[in-house]
Order: structure tokens, then sequence, then C-alpha cells
């Protein structure tokens, strides 16, 4: 009786627990289960998902207090400092030789076109020969003078004839200085025939022609003496007080490397039309700056103080600028900035930090308003979390 006994109370125990199981699962499948969007769900899902994952390993970096230049931004055109325009001074000769073009260097004396000489030569040497004849004359006029002096106290020749004698030396005279100087004339208008460079510096313009005939005033060329150039910048007037002579000027001409130069004059006049003075600024070492060229820049007229951060840690999203700040908890916060000038590899930030703020030094377009990030020391790059 004992055995039997025993094995129905296996079963109906195995029995009892299979039904408790079926139970359980019954209840499990339907028991209602929280939205997603409810607190429970969040706590669940952080639950079991663990600790949140970092989005990106990153260095921090404060906003630096530094002396940062006060400018003055203005606009204006390049051109030369002085363009010497080179005509003809005779007229009625041809030209015979051009040896210049546009872009060549010169020095002062070298050659540039060369015109008709014949004509001009053979005056020179019909008066030089005239200068002889003249002075053989005036020889002859003196002795003869002489003579009628050393004859005068012997009564030989009347004074009349001593007159003529001393009138005819004193014409010889005057006609020998005549002579000479027309052979200067004449060497100036030889002189003229040789179109040479009034100054050292650069051709910037020909109109000369082989087989032109010039006239007087004619321009042929135009030289931009010794290569200097000068920036022709326009300043409102509200800043021209700011503005002295001898203050360093930064340009940028289009397409190029910045260019330094010097203050020379202030403009003691302002356009009544556009309220703008002209500053006329040196450019001892012009670079890529060419005349007629356009070009911006900005006048350094003192220092102030200010908080800067570098260009990376600084984001560029839909037209405004943004830093990522960092909390204790590594959770970053996007930050709009105001921001100025920029110096180097440095922005200045004029508001939306303070010196004491945290943010992210690099990466900061990988990275969204809220996410986490892991810190690491400056000496470490930062890397994308995995």
């Amino acid at each position: 009786m004992s055995a039997p006994r025993s094995r129905r109370f296996l079963v109906v125990g195995i029995v009892a627990a299979l039904l408790l199981l079926g139970a359980l699962a019954a209840f499990l499948a339907l028991r209602p289960q929280p939205e997603p969007g409810l607190p429970g769900a969040q706590g669940a899902a952080s639950a079991a998902s663990g600790p949140e994952r970092a989005a990106l390993t990153v260095t921090l970096v404060s906003p630096a207090a530094g002396e940062w230049p006060l400018v003055v931004a203005a606009n204006g055109s390049v051109a030369a400092w002085q363009e010497a325009v080179i005509g003809a001074e005779t007229q009625g000769l041809r030209l015979v030789e051009v040896r210049v073009q546009v872009g060549d260097r010169v020095r002062r004396g070298d050659l540039l076109a060369r015109l008709q000489s014949e004509t001009t030569g053979a005056e020179v040497a019909v008066t030089r020969a005239s200068i002889v004849e003249a002075e053989a004359a005036l020889a002859q006029a003196r002795a003869n003078a002489d003579r009628a002096r050393q004859l005068e106290k012997t009564g030989a020749l009347s004074a009349q004839q001593i007159n003529e004698f001393t009138t005819a030396e004193q014409t010889a005279r005057a006609r020998l200085v005549g002579l000479k100087a027309r052979l200067d004339a004449d060497n100036v208008r030889l002189a003229q025939t040789r179109i040479v460079a009034p100054d050292d510096g650069v051709i910037s313009a020909r109109e000369a022609t082989v087989g032109a005939v010039v006239s007087p005033g004619q321009e042929l060329f135009r030289l931009i003496r010794r290569e200097r150039l000068e920036w022709r910048a326009e300043v409102p007037s509200a800043e021209l007080a700011r503005i002295r002579p001898g203050m360093a000027v930064k340009l940028v001409p289009p397409g190029g490397e910045a260019v330094v130069g010097t203050v020379r004059q202030v403009a003691p006049t302002v356009d009544p039309a556009t309220r703008n003075g002209l500053v006329y600024v040196d450019l001892p070492q012009p670079g890529g700056a060419k005349a007629g060229m356009f070009a911006r820049g900005e006048f350094e007229t003192g220092h102030a103080r200010g908080l800067t951060l570098p260009q990376g840690a600084v984001v560029l999203r839909d037209g405004f600028s943004y830093a990522f700040r960092v909390d204790g908890e590594g959770r970053v916060s996007q930050v709009k900035l105001a921001v100025g000038r920029r110096v180097g590899d440095r922005i200045e930030v004029l508001e939306g930090l303070d010196a004491a703020a945290r943010v992210v030094e690099q990466g900061g377009a990988f990275l969204a308003d809220g996410d986490v990030v892991r810190i690491v020391d400056a000496g470490s790059a930062p890397v994308a979390a995995k």
C-alpha cells in the first residue's frame, strides 16, 4: 500500500508544479507592458542598457585672456606712388627704335627709345664749324685792335680808325659767344632724340610706335617710379581721428598674401558725397599687390584685453558660431557665441562664455546638445568612441 501511495503523491506534485509554472507564464504573457515614453519604460531601458556610452573622447580648453589689437577696417585701391609720364620734347622727328616693353625694369638714364638724329647731328656739325671760323675771326680782330691801341699815342691812326678796330674785336667776340650758345641748343636737341628713363622704376604703359612722327608733349611711356606702390584707403570720417602717420597697416589683395604697410599721410579733406577720407599707405614690399587692384585692409590703432578660443573649439552652424560647454558629469551643452576678430588660429569671444568655462577643444562638429563625452588630458588625441 505504501509504494503505490508514494507514486500517487509524486505524480500529483509534478502535475501541480506544471500547473503552477503554466499559470505564471500565462500571467507574465498577459501582463500589460509600459509605453516607451513613460518613466517606467525609460528606467527599464536604462536598467537594461547600463551606463550611457560616451559619444566622443575629447580634450577641454578654457577661454584665454590676452591683448588684442584694435583695428579700423577700410577698402581702397592700390596705385603707383608716383607715375612719371615720359614724352617727346621735340617735334617733327620720327621714332626709329623702341627698346622697352610694359613690365621692363629700368634704371635712371637707360635708353627707352630713339628718334631720328641725322638732321640734328648735321646742325651740330655746322655750328661747330662756324665756331672755329668765329674763333679765327676773333683772333684777327683782337690782333688788329691791339696794334691800333699801340699806335694810338703816336697819332698814326685817327680815333675813328682805332674805334673801328676795337668794335670789330667786340663784334667777333659776341659772334663767338652766340655760336657757342647755338651749339649748346643744338646739343640739347640732339640729346632729345634719345628718350631716357628719368628715374629707376618699371614701365607701366607704352604708346611709342616705331615709325611714328612725334610732337612736343606727346606721351610715349609711363614709369612707376622706384616701383613704389601705395594703398589709398577710404576711411569713414568718424574713424579718421584714430589714424596717425606711421601706424602699421595690413591689407590683403585679391588672391594674394597679406601685405604690411605704413601710413604716410591722411588727406586733409573728406569727400562730401561719401563722407570718406583718403589715407595714403606706403607699401615697401608690395608682394602680390599690383597697381589698380582693390584691396581690404586694417589699421592697428591700439590694443585691448579680450577672451579668445582656438579656432577648432568654435563650430559654425546655420550661420552662427557655437561652442560646447562640458559640465562636471561630462555632458555637453551647445552655447551660442558672439565672435569678433581672428588672429592666427585664435578667435575673439565677445559674448557667450566666461574665463572659467570649459569647452570641447576639437571635434565639436561631431557632437549634439546633451551628448556625453569622455575627457582626457590635452596630450591625448581625440578619437571617436566605439
